[in-house]
């Protein structure tokens, strides 16, 4: 077994989309790692434009955001409306059905960090409705 550090450039993966079936609005996913085994980890920096968010979720293993720019909501199920701002730190345990994204005026980027559990990081649900996200 060969204990090589792996260098990935930056720009060397392209970004795509965010899916219309789990986001509202204009999301960019810039792909940050993968899992190498043993690991389970991996990372994304995600940049919501005004108004964009995602849908309902919850991740096996949690997830942590550290925001990086702009300004923007989260919300736990049952919780609060929450405003993140860069430095900020949000962990979502194991379980805990939530969503982030920009404010209405304002984009948002965060790097989204998750574990996967039998190859599998996120459980999609509804999408966040237009009344409910409105503070």
């Amino acid at each position: 077994m060969r204990n090589d550090m792996k260098l990935q450039r930056a720009g060397s993966q392209p970004s795509a989309k965010g899916s219309s079936d789990w986001f509202t609005g204009t999301v960019r996913i810039d792909p940050l790692f993968q899992p190498t085994d043993p690991a389970r980890t991996a990372g994304a920096s995600v940049t919501f434009e005004p108004g964009a968010r995602t849908a309902w979720h919850t991740h096996p293993l949690g997830q942590t955001l550290i925001i990086t720019a702009g300004l923007g909501w989260a919300q736990r199920e049952g919780g609060p409306v929450e405003e993140i701002r860069p430095g900020d730190v949000v962990w979502f345990p194991p379980g805990l059905k939530h969503w982030h994204g920009a404010t209405p005026t304002t984009a948002m980027t965060h790097i989204a960090i998750q574990e996967q559990l039998n190859g599998k990081a996120v459980e999609w649900m509804e999408k966040v409705a237009d009344e409910h996200y409105r503070r």
